[in-house]
């Protein structure tokens, strides 16, 4: 089992992409809010719903809640934090498949905190705690590599104004049930 720590993105030139994949990709999204701020900044929701078509769901977003919004919705600070960690895993996945590693399970808890310090405010460092289980027989170096490479390809990072730090675990075998 290993812990190493990737240098913070925007380090090392990111891997080119195969050439299908060099065209424009569009994101568009739809919000909407509805409501009123005439009783002033302590009343109106925070409450808000945003879909990105080709995808179905509708996301139920809101504030933080420290900022009156409601806990149960996700917020746009985590969306970002959630948009790093699972922009990494699908790098990740491609990088090891694209080498012939097995991967059996990929986990991370990813964090970032709110810097209300800063000017202007924002979020501080990304932090993403990965574990990676592959199979038995491989090369604990070569995953590590893989991650670094992932890392690097990683759009949402490559395009984020605060460093993405990104520390792998590898776990060499099979996932035991019991």
């Amino acid at each position: 089992m290993s812990q190493p720590r990737i240098a913070p993105q925007g380090t090392a030139q990111p891997a080119s992409p195969p050439s299908s994949v060099n065209q424009p990709h569009p994101y568009a999204t739809r919000l909407h809010w509805a409501g009123s701020t005439g009783g002033g900044i302590r009343s109106y929701s925070r409450d808000h719903v945003a879909t990105a078509a080709p995808a179905t769901p509708v996301v139920e977003l809101s504030a933080d809640s420290a900022f009156r919004g409601d806990p149960d919705r996700l917020n746009p600070e985590q969306l970002v934090v959630l948009a790093a960690s699972s922009c990494q895993l699908l790098s990740f996945l491609g990088a090891a498949a694209r080498a012939g590693v097995d991967v059996l399970a990929y986990d991370d808890a990813a964090t970032s905190h709110l810097d209300l310090t800063a000017t202007p405010a924002r979020l501080g460092t990304i932090r993403l705690a990965v574990t990676v289980r592959v199979a038995a027989g491989t090369d604990e170096a070569l995953v590590r590599d893989l991650a670094e490479q992932a890392h690097h390809a990683c759009y949402v990072a490559a395009s984020l104004a605060v460093p993405v730090e990104v520390t792998v675990t590898v776990l060499v075998g099979a996932v035991t049930v019991g």
